[in-house]
């Protein structure tokens, strides 16, 4: 019986070794690159985008009181020292109050994209409503963030969805939208004169909605906290620039 009791409590140390192996994943992701000396603006990018790169998920539910699943893929290259990304989403409801840079757009049908391209811990977070409007701010935390100028913002990046720009209530009933987002490099202020190619970089992908019926916070990269928060860089998973 005591070498029962001995095999027993050595297995189970093995399963929780196991458990606490998988529940923490490190995805990685290529991000290839395009060649395309063409006209770069949101149409083409998003033809390229479906011509040549894969959809990757966003499906993870990582807090238990959060259980909505939209459908959520999106697509990211990179081109003349441009990151392209393209979301697809098709939710029950949808939210677009927000029209100001920097405004709380997570409130909103929301995707986010978190960035520390240099792997150090730094990153930006790059949160963009259904119908374009874009939070954007650097820094190692939560709390230490220093926000983008706005003007920088609606001078630099481009961005195309296919719910246009206008602001709405909350429309129910199910919807699926895309969203299409140019972001050079010159949007990366705190790493002037950044190189993409080749970079070995940090990053995970969001979808969110504060503000809508159904309350819901996914994710690319698992994250494990207590509550929803996608300020975890530690959660981030591997992005290789081709």
């Amino acid at each position: 019986m005591y070498r029962s009791a001995i095999r027993f409590f050595l297995a189970s140390l093995i399963l929780v070794a196991c458990n606490a192996k998988t529940s923490s994943v490190n995805k990685k992701l290529i991000v290839r690159e395009i060649e395309f000396d063409g006209d770069i603006n949101p149409k083409n990018v998003s033809q390229l985008l479906d011509e040549h790169a894969e959809t990757h998920l966003v499906e993870v539910l990582n807090w238990k009181d959060y259980q909505y699943k939209p459908k959520v893929g999106f697509k990211i290259a990179h081109s003349n020292n441009q990151i392209w990304l393209k979301y697809e989403v098709e939710e029950a409801n949808i939210l677009a109050e927000k029209t100001e840079s920097n405004s709380y757009v997570f409130k909103d049908s929301c995707v986010e994209f978190f960035f520390d391209p240099i792997a150090d811990g730094n990153y930006y977070n790059f949160e963009i409503n259904c119908i374009g409007t874009t939070l954007l701010a650097h820094g190692p935390e939560r709390k230490s963030r220093k926000f983008i100028s706005p003007e920088l913002i609606e001078e630099t990046l481009k961005t195309e969805s296919s719910l246009g720009t206008q602001p709405f209530k909350e429309k129910t009933g199910g919807h699926t939208w895309e969203i299409t987002i140019i972001l050079p490099a010159e949007i990366l202020t705190h790493n002037p004169g950044i190189e993409l190619k080749g970079l070995k970089a940090r990053g995970n992908f969001y979808k969110c909605g504060d503000a809508t019926s159904e309350r819901h916070y996914l994710s690319w990269n698992p994250i494990d906290s207590e509550k929803p928060d996608f300020h975890r860089p530690e959660y981030f998973g591997e992005l290789i620039f081709e």
